[in-house]
């Protein structure tokens, strides 16, 4: 019997960024105001998330019901582990995704700042109402919002690429959602009578399990966002978006919005025993393993440092995937645990390819050499995340890694835990000659003039670089939260 308390903080925290992005318009003709409005609601969005933690680890569940359509059929607000993880990280990169953009965007002197921020508050409101779903229907609705109110951020630059690029993204994203995603709603509907999450799942073994198969299938289909392939090429498309945005869709909204819909359709959705009934465990592992290292084998042969980050971004939510198919208490904390590590490793790669850009007008990997003589706490904060990525020892991609590895033996799997082994090299090899150059290589005589981003820029992807090291140092309070949930 799940202890549920009544709370209505979960809707503020959702509602929070949905007024700014009301007030960011009013605001237009003073910049100041603009980003002093952005500012404020992404802390007090982090606050009110933060307020919900403690319960949650008390093994408290939030819920909030708004609207009941049909019996089982309701707009719902539930706060558990898995949401408060996902909405504790997104709501806290937010402060400092705002701050860099401030950099960015005045950097660059940007056009249409008032639609960028605006679309920014709406794009992590409507994340964070993914995270808080309660019901599959709310998960439905707010994973299609965060499609929407993205568009006009990749589509910033209004050029020909950057159109190109948005229909794509909208393509992908809401054609896969309309066409797998919401069929598989109604079917689930249909076989359940009910769409509100518990803690037990939705489905039961008493259906046909060809049937039950296929609906399995139509739901990863319909989570383009997780970027599995072939459902992926939405994402290196994206990159024509300014780099905040880059930072936003590859490390918190929108990708870790799709891996965390596996997340429920696998747990809250099927549940971990009828996976193993439905011998889906090790298929999903397998075809979650195949995007890995594809994507990092194509991530090798990409000069572009933006588009080689979108595809180890795509390798990258692999292993959380992986990690949920595995429906093992190692392989279930490894990908819930790389959701925060991904997030501040991957936010800081985006954030030092934003500043390099900015700095230098720099943008391919060729282009570098040097730079870390230039730019060295940009250079550091960026082999810091490649490193992270890479899984070495005192960042906090290897305690991902380690986890992901136990997994796969827990399902006796050496096959698998060879996979994670050589995407680890993989890795090394499209990040290790980025941080070569900088550091080891002599730059051009025409680059001494040029000096760190400003402030605004270096700040953000300093602490969020710092913090990288600190979860791969200290993460007894992060597993605390995730594993305390999960043995519940």
């Amino acid at each position: 019997m799940e202890d549920t308390i009544t709370s209505i903080i979960p809707l503020l925290a959702a509602m929070t960024p949905m007024v700014a992005a009301l007030l960011i318009p009013y605001y237009r003709a003073d910049q100041d105001k603009r980003e002093l409005v952005s500012i404020i609601a992404a802390c007090v969005t982090f606050l009110l998330v933060l307020s919900l933690v403690p319960r949650v680890m008390d093994g408290q569940i939030i819920i909030l019901k708004l609207v009941e359509i049909l019996p089982g059929f309701s707009v719902k607000f539930r706060v558990d582990g898995f949401g408060i993880l996902f909405a504790t990280v997104s709501s806290f990169l937010w402060i400092f995704t705002t701050l860099y953009s401030i950099g960015y965007m005045r950097g660059l002197n940007e056009h249409a700042q008032t639609r960028y921020y605006t679309c920014f508050a709406l794009t992590l409101g409507s994340a964070l109402g993914v995270a808080f779903s309660g019901s599959l229907f709310t998960l439905y609705l707010c994973y299609e919002l965060v499609s929407i109110f993205t568009y006009p951020l990749v589509m910033h630059h209004e050029d020909s690429e950057g159109f190109q690029g948005a229909r794509k993204y909208l393509v992908y994203l809401m054609g896969a959602g309309k066409l797998f995603f919401l069929p598989a709603l109604v079917i689930t509907y249909i076989l359940t009578g009910n769409l509100d999450f518990s803690a037990q799942p939705l489905l039961s073994g008493d259906s046909n399990h060809m049937m039950l198969i296929a609906l399995f299938i139509l739901f990863m289909a319909g989570l383009a966002k997780a970027g599995l392939m072939p459902l992926h090429s939405w994402l290196p498309s994206a990159m024509v978006a300014p780099t905040p945005v880059s930072a936003l869709l590859h490390a918190v909204a929108v990708v870790k919005v799709g891996v965390f819909c596996v997340a429920r359709v696998i747990y809250n959705v099927f549940g971990p025993e009828l996976m193993q009934n439905l011998h889906l465990v090790m298929p999903t592992a397998y075809f979650a393993s195949a995007t890995i290292l594809i994507a990092s084998m194509i991530a090798l042969t990409h000069d572009n440092l933006k588009a080689r980050l979108a595809f180890s971004t795509i390798s990258q939510l692999a292993y959380i995937t992986l990690g949920f198919a595995l429906v093992s208490l190692n392989g279930l904390t490894g990908g819930a645990i790389h959701i925060a590590n991904h997030a501040f490793s991957k936010i800081t790669l985006f954030y030092c390819a934003g500043a390099i850009f900015v700095a230098t007008g720099k943008k391919y990997v060729s282009q570098l050499d040097g730079i870390g003589r230039i730019m060295p706490y940009t250079m550091t904060a960026f082999t810091i995340g490649a490193m992270s990525m890479i899984g070495i020892p005192g960042t906090a991609g290897f305690i991902s890694k380690w986890f992901l590895g136990l997994g796969a033996l827990d399902n006796n799997s050496m096959l698998l835990l060879v996979f994670l082994l050589t995407s680890s090299l993989l890795n090394a090899g499209y990040f290790l000659p980025v941080v070569y150059r900088a550091f080891f290589r002599e730059p051009a005589a025409v680059d001494l003039h040029l000096s760190e981003a400003k402030p605004a820029m270096v700040i953000p992807l300093a602490v969020t670089a710092t913090v990288t090291v600190l979860l791969g140092l200290f993460p007894g309070p992060l597993l605390t939260l995730i594993q305390g949930v999960i043995g519940r």
